[in-house]
């Protein structure tokens, strides 16, 4: 809001956006919303299990007999699994948002994460921990859907899947993981960033709110920034994803 408004200006890349977050806002706002991050990692990764338990409710498919039925289970059972996992970590990814956003410096709008909640419930209900899910869930599909389909499809491709050379088996799976995950992130990053949005403007009554929906506001993004800005931060995102 405070960027849409013109009080704070935008960033015009991400080294613009490091310099000016510590010089403003101090190394510490690198972290802000961190523990909330880690915290809703765990159902996040809970949900790689839950994909094979998923996975085994489907029909049996051999990628050399039926490629394509192996290709649509993986992504199924994928999406899926995802996408409950988004439903019950939602709120933390919420805070999450709200608290790396929160720019406010010393007359910043949330103490916590505790505190996010109680405010954002206050003033919008419980629902508006939840703004934004709609589109979150049907971002989600394609992105666990194209990313355990890639990977499962990427290993059993992988000519060194059982190499006994350590250095490369281990370098293939990751080079796998990598490829599968940034390709998963472009797929999803322009769900991602109407989520984001949405997110940020919960606690706002009705009347105040930018975007009416999520039709409305990938709608005004395009019109009003282009559809690039659909993909604002997808480098950052690509970098990213050599970690965890």
């Amino acid at each position: 809001p405070k960027i849409i408004s013109g009080e704070v200006k935008r960033y015009s890349g991400m080294i613009d956006c490091f310099t000016r977050v510590l010089s403003e806002q101090g190394i510490t706002a690198f972290w802000r919303g961190n523990l909330t991050n880690i915290i809703k990692y765990i159902p996040a990764y809970a949900s790689n299990f839950a994909k094979d338990i998923i996975k085994a409710m489907f029909p049996k498919a051999d990628m050399s007999t039926g490629f394509g039925k192996f290709v649509l289970i993986n992504m199924a059972s994928g999406g899926l699994a995802g996408a409950g996992a988004l439903m019950i970590a939602y709120p933390l990814d919420y805070a999450r948002t709200r608290l790396a956003s929160d720019v406010g410096g010393v007359d910043r709008q949330f103490n916590g994460l505790l505190d996010c909640w109680k405010k954002t419930v206050a003033s919008g209900g419980i629902g508006a921990l939840y703004n934004g899910i709609g589109v979150g869930v049907v971002g989600i599909i394609p992105y666990r859907g194209v990313y355990f389909a890639l990977f499962d499809t990427l290993s059993h491709l992988n000519p060194f899947q059982k190499s006994e050379n350590t250095i490369a088996r281990a370098s293939s799976k990751f080079l796998c993981a990598l490829i599968s995950r940034v390709a998963a992130g472009c797929a999803w990053y322009p769900f991602d960033t109407v989520r984001r949005r949405l997110q940020m403007q919960s606690e706002r009554p009705e009347a105040e709110k930018i975007y009416k929906g999520t039709a409305d506001c990938f709608r005004k993004i395009s019109e009003d920034e282009g559809t690039t800005a659909l993909f604002k931060g997808a480098g950052a995102y690509a970098l990213r994803r050599v970690g965890p």
